[in-house]
């Protein structure tokens, strides 16, 4: 456990140098969830609870050794901390204009979607109103542990249903899940 909860600050704890840093954890009333406590440090790594996560100083390191250079060029590695890659509301866009309309289902694919944040899910929330509008259900294909940790924090876990593949059997209704 990468991770320890005490009253209502949590101890992020680095799994490679053993460093550590305390704050307020999320922001969701989830346990498991500490994205903000992450990034908020600079961090990186799982935004559950289990990590691995780890501190900017051993993300340099990583990002030194897959350059190929040694260690004794940590020092000389400059700049500021880039954001983590891809915008997850940019991900939900493009897995919205990629949708797939199967009579009064409309599939949305968020297989490649590790996190949300809340302009994706005022986007998923804003293509459910469009597509109830029109008569038909809005389904999420295959959602990331944490775009349904989200969900159900949010009480939206109800409101979407939930796929595990794309294409389901002729005539099968799609489950909801929690």
């Amino acid at each position: 456990m990468t991770v320890v909860p005490a009253e209502h600050l949590m101890m992020l704890i680095c799994d490679g140098c053993g460093d550590s840093v305390t704050g307020a954890g999320t922001t969701l009333p989830d346990a498991e969830v500490v994205w903000t406590l992450v990034f908020e440090h600079d961090w990186v790594g799982s935004p559950f609870a289990s990590g691995p996560h780890h501190c900017p100083r051993c993300s340099a390191r990583a990002a030194v050794a897959d350059d190929g250079l040694g260690a004794d060029d940590l020092e000389q590695v400059t700049g500021p901390r880039t954001a983590p890659e891809g915008d997850s509301a940019e991900g939900v866009r493009r897995a919205l204009a990629d949708r797939i309309v199967r009579d009064d289902r409309v599939l949305v694919d968020l297989a490649g979607i590790e996190v949300i944040d809340s302009v994706g899910l005022g986007l998923l929330v804003r293509a459910h109103q469009d597509t109830r509008r029109d008569g038909r259900e809005l389904c999420l294909v295959a959602p990331s542990r944490f775009v349904l940790t989200v969900l159900h924090t949010m009480r939206l876990d109800g409101v979407f249903a939930v796929v595990d593949d794309p294409a389901p059997t002729s005539g099968a209704a799609p489950g909801r899940r929690a």
